[in-house]
């Protein structure tokens, strides 16, 4: 009799519906086991005997199945890469054909070209010589095989190109890289002292601080003697995103108005834009807000001719400090009050900086690594500085001038990009002092499209070398003692302005990658990972919420190191694009206070018609209508932020170039190779294909 299984057991009673069946089975499937001893049946079964040929071929078919899934994915990557290739170089589609620009780009390209061709043939060397067996590079002293050994035409040439690597490439290449590691160990101390002094002032405390609050009394208008004249200046150009936030933050400082004056310096050439500004202007004035909108004609100088034009007001003179705030500052009601103090009892003080704090910091991750970078701008180097050395490079914002500071010292030159730093130092070399408050605190924005980051950074790197040329006789022939001469020309502007963009550049970004061409100039491991990832530690510190994001700050600093390097070479030889200024792309961003504002100036609408019932006719028709018209405006479609592939690629194949150079003592050398010729194939044809559009 058949064994019964059960499989009554398993379904629910309630279960059973419609006509039953009987299945009758002719041949069951069971089986009878004959034991031939009473040990036999107690020996373990073979698993192999429970599967089926049938089980085994379903299995079989899985596996094809991930297989041809697998190989199919790669080969469309594959037909997607060169499709992408065929239509950026060869139909050029998508690819803007401007003249000029082509003109400008050309040697770049054609430089990149050939860079790209040579170590495409360099690599296939390589890989035939590794498929042939030659495996010269694997032994750590290189070895010439004799003319005895010779194999043929091929190897002959390979053996040519090992002597010439050898005798004539490799050396130039370990000297430039041993100078350039000097510089970077010059530069790694220079880091660790600013870190180190920072670390003593958090430790004892040290800031500056005011003896006695001049404001306390409660009468403000019997004390307004104690405020000294103030003129805040908004320099300007074409800002439709962020005017009105910055100037309404600047009209709600806490100081009194008799003895504060508000200039907004517009260098719009959009007429819109100015009929807009004009309106919030009117609006504050309405208010009694002392407000004053001017505009030029003709964009002169950038901003150092903007602040150049407005100094020269006959109405200036009656005041004793200027505060300066860029377009998408925000400062709080109490700036004045907690900077102007500082000025008294010292009147050998220039300038109070105050710290930027940023409202788009966590937008996306281009800025948050510039926030890793401000920060430690600010807090490390402008704090030490300030309190050591009580000099630093004024920011160009969110900063108080003693305005005989300014006339002392020549005032707002139009001679280069970067005005803030040029008055900076000619304050210091007429004997001025400077101070950082790292507890004030100003909103505003940074770069959050890699193209605005760009050209920023462009600016910021090619303004201090040009001003370097045009200040290095004026520092060595100033009568400060000899040891701030030395800062100045040493720290401030070799080491940090000029040293620091060219060793990154030439010692991560060419030398690095070409010890994948050339082994015999391998790299220390410690200039490749560890000072560099100590360094990165310190950097990171004065935001320590950015930790995360280490790794990719770290590639991505040593990619910009292009940008920068090449803004450095135009600054220091006064090339075409060392005199230019592009206005940063802003996004209008609002702190959480301004929201509140907003919210609270909305509810009082009968304040507002008051006011406006003592304007005139005329003003009051011009502010409905430039009202009807903004809000008529279509709202900007914000763009999707990308940061090129070619930055992410080119810092991919530099930390592979690392890896390499840490595995290549363990035969693993050639994979390395290869992997990193197919990377830098991509970096080529993308820089091309970026350079043409």
């Amino acid at each position: 009799m058949a064994p019964r299984f059960g499989f009554s057991n398993w379904w629910p009673k309630e279960a059973k519906k419609g006509t039953p069946v009987v299945v009758k089975m002719e041949n069951p499937n069971y089986s009878v086991v004959e034991i031939d001893g009473p040990d036999a049946a107690f020996r373990p079964v073979e698993r192999s005997r429970g599967k089926n040929a049938k089980q085994v071929t379903w299995v079989l078919f899985l596996k094809a199945h991930r297989a041809v899934g697998c190989v199919a994915w790669i080969a469309s990557l594959f037909w997607a890469l060169l499709g992408a290739v065929k239509k950026r170089l060869i139909f050029r589609q998508g690819v803007a054909m401007a003249s000029e620009k082509m003109g400008k780009g050309k040697l770049l390209l054609t430089a990149i070209k050939v860079f790209l061709v040579t170590s495409l043939a360099i690599l296939g060397f390589e890989v035939v010589a590794y498929l042939k067996g030659w495996h010269y590079f694997r032994n750590p002293s290189l070895h010439i095989p004799r003319s005895s050994d010779i194999q043929g035409l091929l190897h002959l040439v390979y053996v040519t190109w090992l002597s010439v690597r050898a005798d004539y490439i490799a050396p130039p290449i370990q000297a430039l890289s041993k100078f350039c590691v000097a510089l970077f160990l010059i530069q790694s101390a220079d880091r660790l002292m600013l870190s180190l002094g920072c670390f003593w002032i958090k430790y004892k405390k040290i800031k500056p601080r005011i003896e006695r609050d001049p404001f306390d009394s409660d009468d403000v208008e019997g004390s307004a003697y104690e405020y000294p004249m103030v003129l805040v200046q908004i320099p300007m150009c074409n800002e439709r995103e962020v005017y009105e936030q910055s100037i309404s933050a600047v009209c709600q400082l806490d100081w009194p108005k008799d003895r504060l004056l508000i200039q907004v310096l517009d260098d719009s050439d959009d007429e819109s834009i100015r009929c807009l500004i004009k309106a919030e202007v009117a609006k504050w004035n309405q208010k009694g807000v002392d407000v004053i909108y001017r505009h030029r004609l003709t964009r002169t100088g950038y901003k150092a001719g903007n602040l150049k034009s407005a100094m020269s007001c006959e109405y200036v003179q009656a005041y004793e400090f200027v505060a300066i705030f860029d377009a998408d500052f925000q400062p709080n009601s109490d700036f004045l009050k907690l900077t102007v103090p500082h000025f008294k009892d010292n009147p050998d003080l220039g300038l109070v900086q105050a710290r930027w704090t940023f409202v788009n910091k966590d937008e996306n991750l281009l800025t948050r690594l510039q926030n890793i970078n401000l920060c430690f701008h600010f807090e490390v180097e402008q704090q030490v500085n300030g309190v050591f050395l009580n000099f630093f490079g004024f920011n160009g914002t969110a900063g108080v001038w003693r305005i005989k500071a300014l006339e002392e010292s020549g005032g707002w030159l139009e001679r280069t990009t970067v005005e803030d730093m040029d008055i900076a130092v000619r304050a210091h070399l007429n004997g001025w002092k400077f101070i950082f408050l790292n507890d004030v605190k100003v909103l505003c924005e940074v770069p959050e499209s890699y193209e605005a980051y760009r050209k920023q950074q462009h600016r910021w790197h090619s303004g201090p070398m040009h001003l370097f040329r045009l200040c290095l006789p004026a520092i060595i022939t100033s009568k400060i003692a000899i040891w701030k001469k030395a800062n100045l020309i040493l720290l401030f502007f070799l080491l940090r302005k000029l040293i620091l963009p060219f060793y990154s550049f030439t010692l991560f970004c060419i030398i690095l990658p070409l010890t994948m061409f050339v082994p015999e100039a391998e790299l220390p491991v410690w200039v490749i990972c560890y000072v560099p990832v100590c360094m990165s530690f310190l950097n990171i510190l004065p935001a320590p919420k950015s930790f995360p994001f280490i790794v990719p700050y770290l590639l991505f600093e040593n990619t910009m190191s292009v940008t920068k390097f090449n803004a450095m070479v135009s600054g220091l030889f006064q090339l075409g694009s060392s005199y230019e200024w592009v206005v940063t792309k802003k996004a209008g961003r609002s702190s959480e206070s301004d929201l509140l504002a907003c919210a609270e100036r909305e509810s009082k609408t009968m304040n507002q018609l008051q006011i406006q019932r003592g304007a005139s006719e005329s003003e009051l028709a011009e502010l409905n209508r430039l009202k009807e018209q903004k809000e008529a405006a279509p709202l900007p479609v914000k763009k999707v932020n990308k940061i090129y592939r070619k930055e992410l690629t080119l810092a991919f194949l530099l930390l592979t170039a690392s890896v390499r150079s840490l595995l290549a003592a363990q035969g693993v050398h050639f994979y390395f190779l290869l992997f990193q010729g197919v990377t830098f194939l991509l970096v080529g044809l993308d820089l091309i294909g970026e350079q043409m559009s």
